[in-house]
């Protein structure tokens, strides 16, 4: 019987894909890996990987971990994480669209995420978000329309 796709929409095996990071034996070795074992634990309703690839310096870990434990676990009982598409990831950046819907109604979003190491290990550190449409996102245009970059 073959293995239960990914829900970070790689096309591979849960068990080859996310499930290592998931389980902590290993690292994701990139932004883009993290960002797509992340969508994967929302989908999934893993919110101790969640808290624990947060950056030091998100500002969510300012706060005490057990009500992030509780709206992330409110957010991934509530919303269907149905599928992530990566638009462009550059060193600590990854721009993506997140298909995601409540009861049918679509709540889709494109994020601008960035990302930093902490001892070694690729971290959530923060994203811009705005309603999904249909442009053709770059890295630079959307840092342009968010009022945080050049272009």
């Amino acid at each position: 019987m073959p293995s239960k796709t990914c829900p970070c929409t790689s096309g591979r095996a849960y068990a080859d894909c996310c499930a290592p990071f998931h389980r902590g034996e290993r690292e994701a070795p990139t932004p883009e890996a993290l960002m797509r074992s992340r969508f994967a634990a929302y989908a999934r309703g893993d919110v101790d990987y969640l808290w624990r690839t947060l950056h030091p310096d998100h500002e969510d870990r300012a706060a005490p971990k057990e009500p992030f434990l509780r709206t992330a676990k409110h957010a991934c009982a509530t919303y269907k994480y149905m599928r992530l598409r990566i638009l462009e990831a550059r060193e600590a950046e990854v721009l993506f669209r997140a298909s995601v819907f409540e009861k049918g109604r679509d709540l889709s979003f494109l994020e601008l995420s960035t990302f930093a190491t902490d001892d070694g290990e690729w971290r959530y550190r923060s994203g811009i978000m705005r309603a999904a449409d249909d442009r053709d996102w770059t890295l630079e245009s959307f840092a342009a329309a968010a009022g945080t970059g050049p272009g």
